[in-house]
């Protein structure tokens, strides 16, 4: 019999497959050089165009959003 009490850990990368998510990240370094956005404020961005609370769990996504936001700083 399965345990229904266990707590499901969430999948590594799986965030990073998101449209939704990819999506974000497209339009995250036009986002920063319109704004002027810093890292906390283009978090929340790309987590409100991706309809979701946070992504900071899944470390594949979060490097994907901290490359590109670093890029959009250095451009």
């Amino acid at each position: 019999m399965k345990n229904t009490n266990q707590q499901t850990k969430p999948i590594a990368g799986k965030i990073a497959y998101d449209p939704a998510f990819l999506s974000a990240l497209e339009g995250l370094q036009p986002f920063v050089l319109e704004t002027g956005a810093d890292i906390d404020m283009a978090y929340d961005w790309v987590a409100d165009q991706s309809n979701m609370n946070s992504f900071v769990h899944d470390s594949m996504a979060f490097n994907m959003f901290y490359d590109v936001f670093m890029e959009a700083q250095n451009d």
